[in-house]
């Protein structure tokens, strides 16, 4: 009896294996994203407020946003499920609905947003929707650089009213920086910026300049992705060799290194950065407008000077004079800046005037008000944004950078 027991466990076993084999095979992405959907669903119908999806059908405040791609892909998981990510988050508006379920309310005009992401989109514009509404907003979104993912038709010409992007020319924003004047006030990044200029900030402190010379070694880059497309690891090995004819040393950490700092300490490796570096390497792994991510931060909260290497203006994130930039000066112009001002302290604390006048800030850190999903919470609730009608015409243009699809 018993080797029959086992028997029949095993086949069971192995039914359910098959089971679950043709499911993956035959089931296409789109179906299996309806089913984890629907299943998420009805936990959040549980969770959320104990109350049945009737009664927030029947409530007349409820915005309802459905993600038309996949709900489990970066950074549509951010969402959440029903309410519960910006109630979560404590916004000020939590009257959003978040759902992948296209026949929640029966037709698919009834919702107010209907979000695509766009990596996602960009590859394939099959099962696209057939129908919307005038109010409607369908909304381009994406946190990726369109260096990675550009579009190379006129497809999305006239399909988008609104974009939720890192560009500074979104509807709304996604982004990894605030930058606070020195009343606390957010004043950026954006399109135009008015810096005080350098010389108009005050002094660095005496004390603040004595704790820049105890510094070391020359400059820091944490990386692990070695294979971008930016060609930032080329660059940065070129950089190493020339700052070795000063002898100076760039020491790198991560997959592309020889050296390790563990993220699970993360103040450890900041203290490095603020202890031993004169120059952080915020390098980006992709050339996009506006596409600057909180690599910059790794510098600019820890008392080194960042080095940028991107595709953006830099003059929107920060004030001219406080940074260097890889791409415009070049290996040896940059080896050399790096050495000039590491032997004239003086010249090297100028580059921190800014402190007394500005801060710079992860979104994340920041309360609710800026929370990007807080913001397009709020947007959806100002009935005169709504209401208005708008297209993003030559949204390939728009999204590209120049001769992307050449």
């Amino acid at each position: 009896m018993r080797h029959i027991f086992c028997a029949k466990v095993f086949f069971f076993c192995c039914f359910c294996t098959i089971v679950l084999f043709i499911f993956n095979v035959l089931v296409t992405k789109e179906e299996k994203y309806e089913y984890l959907s629907i299943s998420a669903e009805i936990e959040a119908k549980q969770d959320i407020s104990n109350r049945n999806i009737d009664e927030y059908l029947k409530d007349p405040n409820i915005k309802y946003l459905l993600e038309w791609t996949s709900p489990i892909t970066e950074p549509f998981i951010f969402l959440d499920i029903g309410q519960k990510g910006f109630i979560r988050r404590r916004c000020h508006y939590t009257n959003c609905f978040v759902t992948a379920n296209r026949s929640l309310l029966g037709d698919i005009r009834q919702f107010d947003v209907i979000l695509f992401h766009g990596p996602e989109i960009n590859r394939n514009f099959k099962n696209l929707p057939v129908v919307r509404s005038r109010r409607q907003k369908f909304v381009y979104a994406s946190m990726e650089s369109s260096h990675y993912y550009p579009l190379c038709s006129n497809k999305m010409d006239n399909y988008y009213n609104w974009t939720w992007t890192f560009r500074l020319d979104s509807d709304a924003r996604w982004g990894y920086i605030l930058v606070k004047d020195r009343n606390g006030t957010v004043i950026g990044p954006n399109k135009v910026m008015h810096w005080m200029k350098l010389e108009e900030m005050q002094p660095v402190e005496p004390a603040f300049k004595e704790k820049l010379k105890s510094k070391k070694k020359a400059a820091a880059w944490f990386v692990s992705n070695c294979n971008d497309i930016s060609g930032r690891k080329q660059f940065g090995d070129a950089l190493k060799m020339e700052l070795k004819n000063y002898k100076l040393e760039l020491d790198v950490y991560g997959k592309c290194g020889s050296l390790s700092c563990s993220l699970e300490d993360e103040n450890e490796c900041e203290r490095k950065i603020d202890e031993v570096y004169y120059f952080y390497l915020a390098f980006e792994n992709s050339f996009s407008e506006d596409y600057v991510t909180e690599k910059l931060l790794h510098a600019l909260k820890n008392n080194a000077v960042p080095v940028v290497y991107g595709g953006a203006n830099y003059s929107r994130f920060m004030p001219e004079g406080i940074y260097l930039n890889a791409r415009d000066l070049g290996v040896k112009k940059l080896a050399a800046k790096m050495n000039e001002l590491i032997q004239d302290p003086d010249k090297y604390a100028e580059y921190f005037r800014w402190k007394n006048h500005y801060s710079f800030h992860s979104r994340n850190e920041d309360d609710s008000v800026h929370n990007e999903y807080c913001e397009f919470c709020a947007l959806l609730n100002d009935e005169t944004r709504m209401n208005e009608v708008t297209i993003v015409e030559k949204f390939r243009d728009w999204w590209n950078n120049p001769n992307t699809c050449r």
